[in-house]
């Protein structure tokens, strides 16, 4: 009998007495109809009685197969012969009693001489799960050593389908024989132990000592698209584009979740400094989109309607027939690249984190309408892991050598560091004993966020007028040598570069365009540099104010770099200034009870805290801790805000800043994000607080065109009444300590994207002339006021 020659512990006899006691209790029992069907079934027990004592031998089991076929007939519906996948078998074998006609279609597609074989499953495994029968059967020990089992499948088309197998074991009896061991307590026990040692189950079920009689049914599900997902995320989580054929098997992956063998993947890479679509640099990554380039603006690779839906709405666009949408698109190189590549229909899908692009993901086919706007919605279960992927790759690319010396971890804040410890052990232990292992995410549940900024005000205003001023300072030096060179030489082409010159000074002075310091650099070195280092020997004249224009030109990036130099030195000053007062004062707050802290720097200094139970590890957190923490984040508000304006006058530049405190009015949980090494709200609800965070700074009061912050007030966004009664009073107390004017305001903000009912607390902060000048207060005055 095939799949029998290995070492089992059960003597398989294949038997139907379990379906004849079924029969017999039918004929007693019955309707007509189901005791006339019942007569004809036990007639067949009677006529051959080795159906009911049991057989082992394969040939005669193959003589008898007509009579076995009736007797299962009513475990094989003739109604659901197309629709259900079943066969009568024995289990963990091959022998097939009978089957279904989707089940016999399905193996005739997958060719000739094919023979299923349980996935993931080796000899050993056999044995256990015999075994395991016995225990659960026998002596019913409620022990779950069930697995899934699949069987892979190739359809017509070559494409591998994944089909589960779910076995009925109402039909089999387990009879131990003298052969056979009595299994204990201490026995089982032993076993559980040693779950992969075949040694030790062998030892307490030797081979043939039990006897196995029956058949089992077993029904079987296509689950290709959920197998197929599973597989897409193990292979993003494995890939490396240093091994294997990562893409044959992506793109094996796409023709099973899309059931279309003929299908091709690709994926253009976003360059947003650049506003170009790239290839990406790995071995046999194609871009359909981008053909014979390795990149191109994506206003020219795409068309209208698709730039339109990948970039405006974020949403996918299917072809479905890309001739006839070459001509609506009076051919556009998108379309004529797809048709040189002998593509007919295809599915272009952006690959966005929030809101930022990092991709474009090209399905292809060479066959009309095959791919379309209703398959697309297939992507809605692949795309949130690529996107993780994509993610973790260019997060791996960009900071490779940081990782190889980290490893797992970027440096972690001295609040949390234990848990991390406590992970790094547990993996460490993994690794010592050779146990498949990966670093598990951290969380931090029921944790109250606290988030403030000290926002540089009309930043982007200042640094346009820095390189504004820069770029006509270098044009008026050019300028000067160009007017030098004409009258020494009066070419035409020298008449038509000071044109050009003044044209730029000109237009620059009146508004800085988007593209304007990018072509006047283009202008500069491709006209300029060359035609000065030609002029440089001319005469002593030309060649000492050409080194005057050299001068004034900064020795690394070759350009004009002192308005610019005076904004960046300012940015940074502040940024140092603030950071610093902030570490320095988080110390402090570390001591009052322990909390998470993080800050960043951009334009400005923006931080986060999270305090709770979770981070302390203690049974400790109360909440006036956390009002605590609100005070104080208050005062070192107002405290930076005097710092900086202190150092205001040293400035290069005299830049103004506003501060902003955000109010979340509930605990949420946070994780560690390992791709990004930084720790993120964790749960859609909570995002939301994610989303004010980034846009709240930017809204506007309600009814006007104000923005809610300001250069020398303190603002406090918040959406409950609770949160405003208890922000005014610690305004009152600090307005009490004189760092805050009396009045407070209260606005209500404009909707934001998703989110309404913010409300602010301005009010005026107040500015003391030296460190000496400020009153502090202590801790006891902290705890007194908000108890």
């Amino acid at each position: 009998m095939r799949g029998l020659e290995q070492d089992f512990p059960l003597d398989i006899s294949i038997s139907f007495s379990k379906f004849f006691e079924q029969y017999r209790e039918l004929f007693e029992n019955g309707n007509e109809f189901v005791k006339d069907r019942a007569s004809r079934i036990l007639k067949i027990a009677k006529e051959y009685p080795e159906l009911e004592e049991g057989i082992k031998e394969e040939k005669r089991i193959n003589e008898l197969l007509p009579e076995i076929d009736l007797i299962l007939e009513d475990s094989f519906a003739q109604i659901l012969q197309q629709n259900e996948i079943k066969i009568a078998t024995i289990p963990f074998h091959n022998t097939v009693l009978k089957s279904s006609r989707r089940y016999q279609n399905i193996i005739a597609d997958a060719g000739k001489d094919f023979e299923p074989q349980i996935k993931n499953f080796d000899q050993n495994h056999y044995y256990i799960m015999g075994c395991s029968m016995v225990l659960s059967i026998y002596y019913g020990y409620n022990i779950d050593f069930r697995r899934p089992f699949f069987y892979d499948i190739p359809d017509a088309m070559g494409i591998m389908r994944h089909y589960r197998i779910m076995y009925n074991g109402d039909f089999i009896e387990i009879i131990k024989t003298d052969k056979a061991k009595d299994i204990t307590d201490e026995d089982v026990a032993e076993l559980l132990d040693n779950f992969d040692d075949v040694d030790i189950w062998k030892a307490k079920f030797p081979p043939n000592s039990w006897v196995f009689k029956g058949v089992v049914i077993a029904n079987m599900f296509d689950v290709t698209t959920d197998v197929s997902l599973s597989d897409f995320k193990t292979s993003l989580i494995k890939y490396d584009k240093t091994q294997g054929d990562f893409v044959g098997s992506f793109q094996q992956i796409f023709r099973a979740i899309f059931n279309l063998y003929e299908i091709k993947v690709g994926f253009s890479s976003y360059n947003p400094e650049e506003e170009v679509l790239e290839r990406v640099p790995f071995k046999d990554i194609d871009s359909y989109i981008l053909y014979d380039k390795y990149s191109d603006c994506c206003e020219s690779a795409l068309c209208e309607g698709t730039y339109h839906y990948l970039f405006d709405e974020s949403t996918y666009f299917a072809i479905s027939d890309v001739k006839k949408y070459q001509k609506l698109a009076k051919d556009q190189i998108m379309y004529k690249n797809l048709v040189a590549q002998g593509i007919n229909s295809a599915i272009l899908a952006p690959i966005k984190s929030g809101n930022k692009l990092l991709g474009i993901l090209e399905i292809v086919s060479p066959n009309i309408h095959e791919l379309n706007s209703i398959n697309a919605n297939k992507l809605q279960d692949v795309m949130p892991y690529l996107v993780d992927s994509v993610l973790r790759s260019k997060s791996k690319t960009e900071n490779e050598l940081e990782l190889i010396i980290q490893q797992e971890c970027t440096s972690i804040h001295p609040s949390v560091h234990w848990k991390f410890k406590q992970e790094a052990k547990r993996f460490m232990r993994a690794m010592v004993d050779e146990n498949p292992v990966s670093f598990r995410e951290v969380v931090f549940e029921n944790v109250y966020p606290l988030y403030g900024q000290i926002d540089i005000k009309g930043s982007s205003e200042a640094r346009n007028q820095a390189i504004q001023k820069d770029l006509v300072l270098q044009l008026k030096g050019i300028a000067k040598v160009i007017n030098k060179v004409i009258e020494s030489d009066p070419l035409p082409i020298y008449e038509q570069l000071k044109y050009r010159t003044n044209r730029y000074i000109n237009s620059i002075t009146e508004q800085l365009q988007v593209d304007s310091e990018q072509k006047i650099l283009n202008f500069i070195k491709k006209e300029i540099t060359p035609l000065f280092k030609h002029l440089k020997q001319k005469n002593v004249e030309l060649d000492t104010l050409i080194d005057q224009y050299d001068n004034m030109l900064d020795k690394v990036i070759k350009t004009v770099y002192k308005h610019r130099k005076a904004y960046d030195e300012s940015v940074m000053l502040i940024n140092k200034k603030m950071a610093s007062l902030l570490d320095q004062k988080q110390d402090e707050a570390q001591g009052m009870y322990p909390h998470y802290f993080e800050r960043f720097k951009s334009d400005g200094v923006e931080h986060n805290m999270y305090i709770g139970e979770s981070i302390t590890k203690q049974d400790s957190f109360n909440k006036v801790y956390l009002y605590n923490l609100r005070l104080w984040q208050l005062q070192i508000m107002c405290e930076m805000e005097n710092a900086y304006y202190q150092m205001k006058k040293d400035l290069p530049i005299a830049l103004d800043v506003a501060s902003m405190v955000l109010v979340f009015n509930s605990s949420l949980s946070v994780r560690f994000r390992m791709d990004e090494k930084r720790f993120d709200v964790d749960g859609t609800y909570n995002a939301r607080y994610e989303v004010v965070k980034k846009r709240v700074d930017k809204s506007k009061i309600k009814g006007t065109d104000q923005r809610v912050t300001e250069k020398g007030k303190l603002v406090i966004i918040y959406s409950q009444r609770s949160d405003e009664r208890e922000y005014i009073k610690y305004l009152n107390f600090l307005q009490s300590k004189n760092y805050l004017e009396e009045e407070i305001e209260i606005v209500e903000l404009d909707n934001l994207q998703g989110v309404t009912g913010l409300k602010a607390l301005r009010v005026n902060i107040l500015y003391h002339k030296s460190e000496e000048d400020k009153e502090f207060y202590t801790y006891e005055d902290l705890m007194k006021e908000i108890n």
